[in-house]
């Protein structure tokens, strides 16, 4: 009687006395009894309830007999139940017992914290929690350690002007866009190394797609040969995040060069970077003739990518990168990255005193590396077929929204 019992293991336990204890998710009145629906982390349970019953999302705390009934959630219910209240509540802003969300995805975000509690909603979590183990669990078997790095920074300068600043005890300071500098520092650490964190970018865009913070799945790795090196590990990670059930990862995902996509697409072939129109296009393309939902665009200008990418060895101009588009939207960038301090001295020229700090490990000697950063709530958003990212993101911050 002393140990809770979840919603899930009641079948388990028929003929038994048992506690369980949750909210109140729906009530049904009949004539004679009340059937009392309580919602714990695990599913639903039936209280066979005579007399009246708390109020929706009231926490309350059960103690009944478990008996068989075919036609009740698990094939159980709760009989002979005493039933204490934990915690009275007021009415949801909508009925969290539907099976659909009748709100509109503002009023969600506006009561997020109630909100949240709907199967269905909460659903969307745990396969991002998922996802997340599977990126954790494939690169520890390769070899990988998890590191932690810092979301203060003293520098804006890795992407200009789009960062958030702050004051840190007198001084400028600014949350960090990517831990991309740190993350090749530790490669002369730990060789390979992934980071599951909080990025945050102040770029004013006002989409389905952007976020101002968002979480980032991290990699980098020494000793590759070139970028090709690292969308193999990519595809593993890919793996072994997704569901079979919403996904298949081909063993081999499609590529095609920047300036072969350009033609396909019959653009100017003077353009630096794709538009959103450009990768739903290709993305349909990859579906029509590869059979697939991924497709790596490989070899783009140098002109577009940042200053720590490695080019191309047989054409100057281009570079050792790649995005992967997943269902019509750019989800990973990535690419080989400089690694010889005379490389960066050239390439940063008179800025160089400025990265002074992060030049220091290629001074030291640094092995052929790259990596790549997966964007948490895009990912779930393709995955589950989300039509805004804010519909994958537990109190999302963006362009209006600082609350809840």
């Amino acid at each position: 009687m002393s140990s809770r019992v979840l919603a899930a293991d009641l079948p388990r336990y028929v003929g038994a006395r048992v506690r369980v204890a949750g909210w109140v998710h729906r009530r049904r009145r009949l004539k004679s009894v009340t059937f009392v629906v309580v919602r714990d982390r695990s599913g639903l349970a039936q209280v066979v309830l005579r007399g009246a019953a708390p109020p929706e999302e009231t926490v309350v705390e059960v103690h009944a007999t478990v008996s068989a009934s075919p036609r009740a959630p698990g094939g159980v219910e709760l009989t002979e139940p005493v039933v204490e209240t934990l915690a009275e509540a007021v009415p949801p802003p909508f009925d969290l017992y539907r099976p659909a969300v009748t709100a509109s995805l503002p009023a969600i975000l506006d009561h997020a914290p109630v909100a949240l509690r709907h199967p269905a909603l909460k659903e969307r979590f745990a396969v991002a929690a998922a996802a997340v183990r599977g990126f954790r669990s494939t690169l520890d078997s390769l070899g990988f350690t998890e590191v932690h790095t810092p979301k203060i920074v003293a520098s804006a300068t890795e992407s200009g002007a789009n960062v958030f600043g702050i004051d840190y005890f007198g001084r400028p300071a600014y949350l960090a866009q990517s831990p991309q500098f740190f993350k090749q520092a530790l490669v002369g650490v730990f060789e390979r190394v992934y980071e599951v964190g909080p990025v945050f970018r102040a770029e004013p865009h006002d989409t389905a797609r952007h976020l101002a913070q968002y979480t980032s799945l991290d990699v980098e790795l020494g000793f590759i040969r070139d970028h090709r090196d690292v969308m193999a590990v990519l595809r593993e990670v890919l793996a072994g995040m997704a569901d079979p059930a919403l996904v298949t990862v081909p063993g081999e995902i499609p590529e095609i060069p920047f300036a072969a996509a350009l033609d396909l697409l019959e653009a100017d072939p003077r353009e630096p970077d794709l538009a959103p129109a450009h990768e739903r296009a290709l993305s349909a393309w990859a579906r029509r003739e590869h059979g697939s939902d991924f497709l790596f665009v490989t070899g783009y200008p140098m002109a577009k990518r940042p200053f720590y990418t490695h080019p191309d060895p047989a054409r100057p101009g281009y570079s050792n990168s790649f995005d992967l588009l997943f269902r019509g939207v750019e989800l990973v960038t990535g690419g080989q990255r400089l690694h010889r301090h005379a490389d960066y001295l050239a390439v940063l020229g008179d800025a160089a005193p400025e990265y002074a700090d992060y030049l220091q490990a290629f001074a030291h000697g640094m092995p052929p590396h790259g990596g790549f950063a997966i964007g948490l709530e895009r990912w779930t958003a393709r995955l589950l077929g989300a039509a805004n990212v804010r519909q994958v993101t537990l109190f999302p911050r963006d362009l209006h929204r600082l609350t809840p």
